[in-house]
């Protein structure tokens, strides 16, 4: 069993910056690719960033430039730095991992970009 816990939301002005991180823990094996997932009131969960094992990365084309995921293989930790953040970044974020087959979901964390 993995569990996930998620840091780092909060509240920004359009424009601003956040880091979200998303630690690991529950395993003694190391965990597979890692992602971040957003969801809005009413939407449906969508795909942000994905980062597999050996660092390759994929986005979604509405963060690409602006969005960067990353992670310590060491630490069983992936990060999500999110710059020029707008209005339409407001969602729940959740950390996502897979290990074994098994996807695993963190309890979310909220970012909201309002002025």
């Amino acid at each position: 069993q993995v569990q996930l816990v998620e840091s780092g939301g909060g509240l920004v002005q359009p424009g601003g910056s956040l880091r979200l991180s998303c630690a690991a823990s529950g395993s003694r094996f190391s965990v597979g690719a890692m992602g971040w997932h957003h969801q809005a009131p009413g939407n449906k969960r969508e795909l942000v960033a994905t980062i597999t094992l050996d660092g390759r990365t994929n986005y979604a084309d509405s963060v690409k430039g602006r969005f960067t995921i990353s992670r310590d293989n060491d630490k069983n930790t992936v990060y999500l730095q999110m710059n020029s953040l707008k209005p339409e970044d407001t969602a729940v974020y959740y950390c996502n991992a897979h290990l074994l087959g098994q996807s695993y979901w963190g309890q979310g964390t909220q970012v909201t970009v309002s002025s």
